[in-house]
Parts: structure tokens; sequence; C-alpha cells
């Protein structure tokens, strides 16, 4: 497996924005008294923490696969809330949580009709699931990304690999997952959020602290130091040259009760 390349500083530079769609997440529960509680891709637990606050929970198990985001989350365990180190790939549990819980992690895995029928599986009767998906993989953000990678060094050197930027699907999909699954009320739209950065460089500052960690842990420094140096000539000519930069990121905000 490659290594682990997330940086909790790097992934923390625009706290606020990336924070923004997991409150606006959470707005979508409905607390019940003495909730079960996962969250899956947890990061460092911060907002995990502001999960358990919200739903008032019982237990809440927050789950990453990042060893270094996880080192964070001991100033957050509390009452009720702790933290495990496992892949969300292999999470399956029987009907033992009230809120299956994922922000902006499932987007790395495949095959999400099956996927999202393992994650309802692990739902008491009257479970939630909340889930919110980066969207964006049309923006040159993300499509300058594949392109470079799809260049004859990089996909040498990267065995041919490409982020998987087809695992997120459309709106009406996901709606028609969550009914066939048995949902008997739902929430899923799409939101565009605006972050303004300094200027349109700053995309790449952006997406070295999500998008590009993929190419990252499977480069090595000098090939990811030449990715992200070709990565920034073919994307930037490519974005409105504004000061500040209007940086529009698609995101899916998605809710059912069972």
């Amino acid at each position: 497996m490659p290594p682990d390349a997330w940086d909790p500083d790097r992934y923390d530079r625009y706290r606020d924005d990336r924070r923004r769609p997991f409150f606006d997440l959470l707005a979508l529960i409905r607390p019940r008294p003495g909730m079960r509680v996962i969250d899956l891709g947890c990061g460092s637990g911060e907002l995990t923490r502001e999960l358990h606050r919200h739903v008032k929970g019982r237990d809440t198990l927050g789950l990453d696969s990042s060893a270094a985001m996880l080192a964070k989350s001991d100033g957050f365990v509390a009452d009720g809330l702790r933290f495990a180190r496992g892949d969300i790939a292999d999470f399956a549990s029987g009907p033992d949580y009230d809120l299956v819980f994922s922000n902006a992690a499932l987007h790395w895995l495949p095959d999400h009709e099956v996927l999202f029928a393992r994650l309802s599986a692990a739902l008491a009767p009257g479970g939630q699931l909340a889930v919110q998906l980066p969207s964006n993989f049309d923006h040159p953000s993300h499509t300058v990304a594949t392109e470079v990678a799809a260049e004859p060094h990089f996909a040498a050197a990267l065995g041919g690999y490409v982020h998987a930027s087809r695992n997120v699907l459309a709106p009406e999909e996901y709606a028609s997952i969550l009914d066939r699954l048995g949902y008997t009320e739902q929430h899923v739209r799409l939101q565009v959020y605006g972050p303004h950065l300094t200027a349109r460089d700053e995309v790449v500052q952006w997406t070295s602290g999500t998008l590009l960690t993929d190419y990252e842990r499977r480069l090595s420094p000098a090939d990811y130091e030449r990715f992200v140096a070709r990565y920034r000539e073919l994307l930037l000519p490519r974005l409105a040259d504004a000061h500040p930069y209007f940086f529009t990121f698609k995101r899916l905000l998605l809710w059912g009760v069972r």
C-alpha cells in the first residue's frame, strides 16, 4: 500500500473553508438521546468532537487510516468519544449504529451502490446516514492532474495509476440508491461553495492538501516535485487571473433515515 501522505497542517491551511460543508451536513442530522455514531474518515478528530457534541452521542467512534491525522486525535478524546485506526474501505458492521457519518472521505472508494448498501447495513432501525462528497472532478483543478498523470514520464512512474474521479455519482443516482435501500426520508443536494483565494496560484496549495496527496504517496519526492511543477504550468492559464480568485467547488450533501 502507498505510504501515508496526509499532512494535517497542510490540510488545515484552509480550515474554515473546509469546515463549512461539515457544518451544513451536521445541520441535516436529527439528534436523538443516546445515539451510537461512527465517523468514517474522521481525520484529526476535531470535527468528530463537534459531531459528538451535536448529537449528544452515547458512543461515537472516529475511524481513519492515516496515522498522521490520528496522531492529533488524542486531544479530542472525551466521554463517549474514541478513535481508532482502520481503512474505511474495510468497514462492515451489523445494525449497530444510529448514525453512519462521513465527511469528504467516501469519494476515495469505488462502487458507491455497493458501498452505500454496506454502510446502510450498519444502521439500526430508524438509523441515519449522512455523507458529504466532493464533486468537483470536472474543474480544471482536477482534470489537469489527470492530464499530467497520463503524460509518459508520470504514467510510467505511477504504473498507469490515475486518481479515480468517477467514483462520485450524479445527485439523482444517490437519491435512487437511497430509495432502493429503503430510506423513508432523504435529502440530496449539490451545493457550490466558493472560497476566495488570494490568487489563482493558491489552487495548487489547496489541492496539495487533498487531491495531490494521491499522487504524492505514489511518486518519489523528485518526481512529485516535477508533477506539481507541471500541474501548475498547465493549470494556471486555465483559471481566471483574479485577485482574489473565486474557487468554485461543488459538493454533494446526502442524508437519509431508514
